[in-house]
């Protein structure tokens, strides 16, 4: 039951944290909002490691981690990417397909899906294309809900590999993990902030929001991997993509939002199926 409760309050966290990073990557430059929730995330696993003093992971875990964070960073800016162009009611269901891309991984190294798992993988590829489809249009709104769903689809395949990756470097200290993942991440951001050079847009009230989105999203982390310990992962994985309800949710009330009939029903076929890769 605690690991139960752990996920779905990991679920709800991520579910905040996305909107909140989605309406401030509409305010702010993209490498504002991320450079701002990762160093705050990044403090926050600092502290805790600072306290907990566990040993420092091998190198093995420790290349997972890093090679996790590439494939992190180019989930979570294409997701807020996604999130501020397009429609969070339908950007964050594509994105939470992201479970596909670990059992295609499993397929390609001689793995066997069960027959549950494998309609679950048919069924979201299927409402993907729905959703995705049905975010086209002729006039500009409409490019941009298409860009929307472009970037949503490049986060689930960012956070797939993520999810691959973090689970070898786990094997190291879930700790660790986050941490080493966190400081190559915020690494390759302030890199990019040096290149690419953005307008520093950031007010004290957005400090705070950052602040808010990187320690919501660290703390879901750190349920959902204390979750992942406590009860069966298949459950407790189900519980954990649920997350994009929370987002659609917020969007819904404080923007509006709603997608399309055909759009929700890719939406729901998406969603559908990542439930049932979980459990199978």
């Amino acid at each position: 039951m605690i690991a139960l409760g752990l996920a779905f309050c990991s679920s709800v966290t991520w579910g905040f944290a996305d909107f909140l990073g989605g309406l401030q990557s509409r305010r702010l430059p993209l490498l504002n909002v991320l450079v701002g929730s990762q160093v705050a995330g990044l403090l926050a696993i600092s502290v805790y490691l600072a306290i907990d003093r566990s040993s420092p992971p091998d190198l093995e875990s420790a290349i997972f981690a890093v090679l996790s964070a590439f494939a992190g960073v180019v989930g979570l800016a294409s997701f807020y990417r996604g999130l501020s162009i397009g429609n969070m009611g339908v950007v964050a269901p594509i994105s939470a397909t992201a479970p596909v891309i670990p059992l295609a991984i499993g397929i390609a190294g001689g793995d066997r899906p069960s027959v549950v798992a494998s309609a679950g993988l048919a069924l979201a590829l299927a409402g993907v294309a729905v959703a995705s489809r049905e975010e086209v249009g002729h006039d500009h709104a409409g490019t941009q809900m298409t860009k929307g769903a472009t970037f949503a689809i490049v986060s689930a395949i960012g956070f797939g590999f993520f999810f691959a990756a973090m689970d070898r470097a786990s094997d190291g200290g879930i700790e660790w993990a986050l941490f080493v993942n966190r400081v190559t991440g915020v690494s390759l951001l302030l890199g990019a902030t040096l290149v690419l050079r953005p307008p520093l847009a950031v007010t004290r009230r957005d400090v705070s929001v950052l602040g808010l989105i990187g320690a919501l999203d660290i703390g879901a982390n750190g349920m959902f991997a204390l979750a992942s310990t406590k009860g069966l992962i298949s459950l407790v994985a189900v519980l954990g993509s649920l997350y994009p309800l929370t987002t659609i949710g917020l969007a819904r009330v404080v923007l509006g939002e709603r997608p399309n009939p055909v759009a929700r029903i890719g939406v729901a076929a998406a969603l559908a199926g990542v439930i049932l890769i979980g459990v199978g």
